[in-house]
């Protein structure tokens, strides 16, 4: 099989790339640059996850230049040489709502949001079974793991703390982040699914998450203990208040309909892998 994985340099397309390498798919990378566009002619999938993913990125063009009309142009060129298509969606599409349904209400809250809902509704309404591919989105609930080092303010909370933890001796967490509840999935579990899917005839929109949510707090006080780390508590700054979401937790039913009752690797696990692995090493 004969893959093509855009975003391949960055967090969660870089995991999916070298997975799928190690396992003898045959694997190819493209980066965004403005003017060009690969060929997609001789693949059998596209994984697409070459995005703007700064969710508080307020250049409106360039979100809309690289996210959705980059990945309109995709499906397009994917349907016209009848390669199969996956895409990365976002759980960022359902904002204030807190029914995480595919099929459920939606309400972006910023300019990233609204790339991916547009794509998500074009798909939907048009039919997905009207096209002549394969087309599975993926909307990705909170993903950490390694190799988002270079996301600086926008690594996960799970990777956020463990480099204060590691660096500083010291977490810094928002007041009240007990209230304050994320499906953090591994970015491993991430590259499984996508994987998985590849063998299935299917099209759609699905969450990727665990089911599962836990506050920040919570990961806060995991990532200290293991560390031997304390804990600051500032204010939310105001500006992020108004479009926080409180509270994020896939329903994976459509998911688990395809592919069967599935195990998730937990932030306790991913954390004593990493330990092991450093005392290996």
């Amino acid at each position: 099989m004969q893959i093509l994985v855009t975003g391949h340099e960055g967090f969660i397309g870089k995991n999916i790339y070298k997975a799928l390498e190690k396992k003898g798919y045959g694997v190819s990378g493209y980066e965004y640059t403005k003017g060009t566009f690969p060929d997609v002619s001789c693949y059998d999938w596209v994984i697409h996850c070459g995005a703007n993913s700064s969710t508080s990125e307020k250049n409106i063009d360039l979100v809309w230049e690289q996210n959705y009309l980059f990945t309109k142009r995709m499906i397009h060129e994917c349907e016209k040489h009848h390669t199969h298509l996956q895409y990365a969606s976002s759980a960022s599409v359902y904002g204030p709502y807190q029914t995480f349904q595919e099929e459920g209400p939606c309400l972006p809250q910023s300019p990233y949001a609204w790339s991916k809902f547009l794509i998500d509704k074009k798909l939907k309404d048009a039919g997905f079974h009207s096209h002549n591919i394969h087309i599975q989105g993926f909307r990705y609930f909170n993903v950490y793991g390694p190799g988002e080092e270079h996301k600086g303010g926008m690594m996960s909370p799970v990777s956020k703390f463990t480099e204060q933890a590691q660096k500083l001796g010291e977490i810094t967490l928002f007041e009240n982040s007990d209230q304050y509840l994320r499906d953090f999935v591994c970015v491993h579990d991430v590259v499984r699914i996508h994987e998985q899917m590849l063998q299935q005839p299917t099209s759609g929109i699905f969450n990727v998450g665990t089911g599962v949510a836990r506050s920040f707090e919570h990961i806060a006080k995991l990532i200290a203990k293991r560390y031997h780390a304390t804990i600051k508590t500032i204010p939310m700054p105001d500006n992020l208040k108004a479009h926080y979401q409180s509270y994020t937790c896939a329903d994976i039913n459509k998911l688990e309909n395809i592919l069967g009752k599935t195990t998730w690797l937990s932030p306790e696990e991913f954390l004593q892998q990493e330990i092991h692995q450093a005392v290996e090493i």
